[in-house]
């Protein structure tokens, strides 16, 4: 089956200057900060709530991604500009003029997010601004397969900061986050060969029906995306202890401390990927990738037969297919899916047989059967126990002979055998019924 490539789309709006500006101030004594102090009005005091971890991923880390380094440009002088400020009422109104259906409310919380993103994060903004155009077409795709709400996508900003290999301190993985036993249960295979949590396509239809069964459950899609954070029970609740109520911002108080602050990242990455350009920032340059093409094989193939016979770099092949932990793709065990650019796909298909049996032998090293081998000593001593035996009438180590006793006669090894005397004079070439202690009978 073939499919095109994830396209990169239109070229980038450029961004135009303000006249005026005024730095944003927040916290930034400590890049690594991993809570943020808002006000409490329930309260009447300041309260500590964690960021999600997509808002704590490194700069670094997002750079040294294959896509990042061969096909985005970090425009390091575009994001030097001041951040300019805005009063409370300009945030409302952009936020009402997206085209969502999720509600995407202003309040000292968002504006705590939208601070950090247009602030400390603007150049990771830059960043995933760029990589963006490598996944939202397929987190599109998918949402729109289910009849979600478009603007989920913006939901892997905050969970993985759009980062393919991205896992969390609880061990979710990949760019929606799946924790094992959930990407499991939306089909989502992970072994010790495999892990469909780190595919972006395949993940990204897991994420997209997971939503759509979290939304089944409350009816409100805020209530669903802070149940994607801490999962539904948590939701629940949390709406026990606020006395049934159902509006995230009235069971806020009772969620958990990063969850207090993922519904208010959420509409804070729903803005920003909207607004940079009125906060200065500039998307990271991008190139057009090449056009790729996926097969199904069926056979165990090893990563250096497709990067020796196909020409194309391991790496590319690697990041083309995150889902294969090792360099054994295991046809055998079931069809498997490999992505490659269509130049090395076309020479794939032509090498026929001879890519599978390239460097077999060395490469694809797992034995299918085995024998187990005898020291010295214990073969001595099985020709002793066997020996043995066959002194006391049972069968010898060939498994088809008998040693015969003092006071044996043919009747009584023929029943001990389960053979009759007839039998054993045949095999024997026995004419009368004399035997004699020590001498070797053939009972088979």
């Amino acid at each position: 089956m073939r499919h095109t490539s994830i396209a990169i789309l239109s070229a980038l709006l450029s961004c135009a200057p303000l006249t005026t500006f005024a730095q944003v101030e927040i916290d930034d004594d400590d890049d690594d900060e991993e809570d943020i102090e808002v006000f409490d009005p329930a309260t009447g005091e300041d309260e500590d709530i964690a960021l999600p971890e997509g808002m704590l991923t490194e700069l670094d880390s997002l750079l040294i991604e294959w896509n990042a380094k061969s096909y985005l440009i970090p425009e390091g002088d575009c994001t030097a500009g001041e951040n300019p400020e805005f009063d409370k009422d300009t945030y409302i109104h952009r936020l009402q003029r997206l085209p969502n259906v999720i509600e995407m409310p202003y309040n000292d919380v968002v504006r705590k997010m939208i601070d950090l993103y247009t602030g400390r994060l603007r150049r990771t903004v830059s960043l995933m601004l760029g990589t963006s155009n490598f996944y939202t077409p397929i987190f599109e795709e998918a949402l729109e397969a289910y009849q979600l709400p478009l603007e989920l996508k913006y939901l892997p900003i905050i969970e993985s900061a759009l980062n393919p290999s991205a896992v969390s301190r609880a061990g979710a993985v990949g760019i929606w986050q799946f924790m094992i036993t959930t990407g499991k249960q939306y089909g989502l295979e992970v072994t010790s060969l495999i892990d469909e949590r780190k595919d972006p396509i395949k993940a990204s239809y897991a994420a997209a029906r997971y939503l759509r069964d979290l939304y089944s459950i409350f009816g409100d899609w805020t209530l669903a995306i802070a149940s994607y954070n801490c999962g539904p029970n948590n939701v629940r609740k949390a709406i026990t202890r606020a006395g049934g109520e159902t509006d995230y911002w009235k069971i806020y108080p009772y969620l958990p401390r990063e969850t207090r602050g993922y519904v208010p990242a959420f509409i804070a990455a729903n803005y920003v990927m909207n607004y940079y350009c009125d906060h200065n920032i500039c998307p990271a340059a991008t190139n057009l990738p090449a056009s790729t093409d996926t097969v199904i094989v069926t056979r165990n193939l090893h990563l250096d037969q497709i990067v020796a016979l196909c020409d194309v770099p391991a790496e590319e092949v690697k990041a083309l297919n995150p889902q294969y932990r090792t360099p054994l793709i295991p046809g055998d065990s079931h069809a498997c899916t490999l992505r490659l650019p269509t130049p090395a796909m076309n020479a794939f298909i032509q090498s026929g047989d001879s890519i599978y049996n390239y460097h077999a032998t060395e490469l694809l090293t797992g034995r299918k059967e085995i024998e187990v081998a005898q020291d010295e000593v214990g073969t001595r001593r099985s020709k002793v126990r066997n020996g043995r035996r066959g002194r006391s009438g049972s069968r010898s180590s060939a498994g088809s002979t008998v040693t015969v006793r003092r006071g044996d006669n043919l009747g009584a090894i023929a029943r001990r055998n389960g053979t009759t005397v007839a039998k054993l004079k045949k095999l024997n070439g026995i004419r009368g019924s004399n035997i004699r202690a020590g001498q070797k009978l053939r009972v088979k």
